[in-house]
């Protein structure tokens, strides 16, 4: 029984001197509204948060238990991948452990901390529930690896960090569907956060059509291959699709060989920028096949 309490009281201590290690580096990132939101100390003048949760207009300011609170300015955001990024008036004397190469593991202890309106740390106990592949978010961003936590998160606790049980950071807490934890990871943030910097977002690729779901016709499913595509309603003057010569009227079925429906977002990343690729057409009643160049988002 002594061993078993020792034990228990060994996991106690651990967890508590990671809590107070990781509540360091989360912040409560609170605006003029007055309604405030988790974040990650990232660098000791840089600030990760929830894209989402971030109210998109007003003043900010960041505070941290026992610090004064710091003016801060939004440097970026990004939708597709959930993440903001804020520059602080001045620095913190903290920062997140970031740790390359930080595997999760399904079943592995993962803490979420999450911070009150003044910066005091809050923290739930869970485990990585599940750990998939890259995904790609219904705004168009692309995740590393898909992690899930078998905890719920606070409304005001999205946005700071998930670690580990080496007190490394996994990445940041997130809202998924039906308020499913979510991780978006490290991976993720160190690929993102340097371009928000830069540039104060992350440009995709675009079509410049307007597009809509119909189904293709019976007579030409067989050559078409599937049952559905994607009609081209409008075109944007001057876009990728104009100069390849797209039609309104057109049906789209497949954009470099995938799906065009459902699945745009996944081919027009950042990556697909400068890109020559083929768009496959239902015109007039026959399949047709036109060269295009991905052109940038505005």
């Amino acid at each position: 029984m002594t061993d078993k309490t020792n034990i228990l009281a060994q996991l106690s201590d651990g967890l508590v001197a990671q809590a107070l290690a990781a509540g360091q580096a989360t912040v409560a990132v609170r605006s003029s509204s007055g309604c405030h939101v988790s974040g990650v100390l990232w660098e000791p003048d840089v600030v990760v948060t929830s894209e989402q949760s971030l109210p998109a207009r007003g003043d900010y300011e960041v505070a941290v238990a026992h610090q004064p609170a710091v003016v801060a300015t939004v440097a970026g955001r990004d939708a597709g991948t959930n993440v903001a990024v804020l520059r602080l008036s001045q620095p913190l004397p903290f920062s997140a452990r970031r740790a390359t190469n930080v595997e999760p593991r399904v079943g592995a202890i993962a803490l979420a901390v999450g911070a009150g309106a003044g910066g005091a740390a809050s923290v739930r106990l869970g485990i990585v529930s599940a750990v998939g592949p890259q995904w790609h978010s219904r705004a168009g961003g692309k995740i590393e690896r898909r992690i899930v936590l078998d905890t719920r998160l606070g409304r005001t606790e999205e946005g700071g960090p998930v670690i580990d049980a080496e007190g490394a950071l996994l990445g940041m807490s997130t809202f998924g569907p039906r308020g499913q934890a979510l991780v978006i990871p490290s991976a993720t943030l160190e690929r993102v956060v340097p371009l928000l910097l830069k540039d104060g977002l992350i440009r995709r690729g675009r079509l410049g059509l307007a597009l809509h779901p119909v189904a293709v016709a019976d007579t030409l499913r067989e050559a078409a291959g599937q049952g559905s595509g994607m009609m081209v309603m409008s075109i944007i003057e001057g876009g990728a699709g104009a100069e390849a010569g797209v039609m309104a009227g057109d049906i789209l079925l497949t954009l470099d060989g995938t799906s065009a429906v459902g699945q745009l977002r996944t081919v027009l990343d950042a990556d697909s920028i400068g890109r020559s690729v083929d768009l496959r057409l239902v015109r007039g009643g026959e399949i047709t096949t036109l060269r295009v160049t991905i052109s940038p988002e505005p």
